[in-house]
């Protein structure tokens, strides 16, 4: 299986959950490919969660704070713009979930679709599960053509030499 994550970038966003917590954390990995299709570049970019200040604004319009929910902020959606832009794509969008499981709610499904079809059909969504501060389980979904839903999917991680999935 190819692997979704390096052990390096695993860490790092595990670490983005705790230091967020108790608020969520968002971000996304975005990949470019080189001359001969092969992984010539990886940037794991740790997203600011606008949704407590969007929250403050307008409870009516946004009425879950940044504990249940996220809103990647306008700068970060403009710079994975701009990254797209120069021919990189985006492979994992990550979150973590607050003191619940790592599974892939309702509203993040809603959120992952546009019209019935998923925003970014090759991504994976990574979802970290944050307890008292600590990291509980973390679990990858993609995007099922078949189903036409988000599946769990074995989380792949490169340790180097060896690969081995991770739960």
């Amino acid at each position: 299986m190819t692997p979704i994550l390096t052990a390096e970038e695993l860490d790092t966003i595990q670490r983005h959950a705790r230091a967020d917590y108790p608020s969520e954390a968002c971000g996304v990995l975005l990949v470019r490919s080189g001359a001969l299709g092969d992984v010539a570049e990886r940037r794991l970019l740790a997203c600011r969660n606008i949704q407590d200040e969007l929250h403050a604004k307008d409870p009516e319009r946004f009425p879950r704070t940044a504990r249940t929910a996220y809103y990647i902020a306008h700068a970060d959606l403009l710079e994975i713009g701009r990254r797209e832009g120069e021919g990189f794509e985006v492979r994992v969008i990550y979150h973590s979930h607050i003191d619940a499981g790592a599974y892939f709610s309702e509203t993040d499904r809603r959120n992952a679709l546009v019209d019935g079809s998923p925003t970014y059909p090759q991504a994976t969504y990574v979802v970290v599960a944050v307890a008292d501060g600590r990291v509980a389980e973390t679990r990858a979904h993609r995007f099922s053509a078949e189903g036409q839903t988000f599946v769990e999917i074995p989380l792949v991680v490169d340790k180097g030499s060896v690969r081995t999935e991770s739960r």
